[in-house]
């Protein structure tokens, strides 16, 4: 059974940080995601030519037999938070539309907010404990490709999940500028 904590303390935001944006292969965002305890957006490049578009090896060397590949939409003006994992690390890519990916170390109180998306093509990678969720941004539904280290186990769940107003202080809505 997952475990919902949403009824326990409210926890708060105390510094907001874009994401750490770095270069290599997954591989080695996922190692700098799990050393430094902070999610990580590993780039994409667009291949395109007269026919259109296409990413590519966008998980090389991260897939192993105990992960799981998952595709899920979400429609506009929904907030899917928050939850977090202790052992699987996951990695985000929207594909079709854009999502703001929030997410908050509690030990001292950090969170990221990151749009990802068409226009902003890549790879989130979180690691274990930290909490995450995301809203869509816009008026068209996202299309979340996701990856996660340890398959769902529905007897076990590696899921504890909260409220998206238990987190006081990440802005859900729009932030201009």
């Amino acid at each position: 059974m997952i475990r919902d904590i949403s009824s326990q303390q409210s926890l708060s935001v105390r510094r907001m940080e874009s994401p750490r944006v770095v270069d290599g292969d997954p591989n080695e965002a996922m190692e700098t995601a799990i050393d430094l305890s902070e999610p990580v957006f590993l780039k994409s490049e667009i291949y395109t030519d007269d026919r259109g578009w296409s990413l590519m090896n966008q998980l090389q060397g991260v897939l192993c037999p105990e992960g799981q590949v998952n595709y899920s939409i979400q429609y506009p003006g929904v907030i899917k938070a928050w939850h977090r994992h202790e052992f699987q690390t996951d990695f985000w890519l929207c594909l079709n539309g854009h999502l703001k990916a929030g997410i908050y170390r509690e030990s001292d109180e950090t969170a990221w907010a990151s749009v990802i998306g068409e226009k902003r093509p890549g790879i989130l990678v979180i690691p274990p404990t930290l909490w995450h969720g995301a809203t869509t941004v816009g008026p068209t539904s996202a299309g979340l490709l996701y990856y996660v280290t340890r398959a769902y186990n529905p007897a076990l769940p590696d899921e504890e999940r909260r409220s998206a107003e238990s987190i006081s202080g990440f802005p859900w809505n729009i932030q201009h500028r």
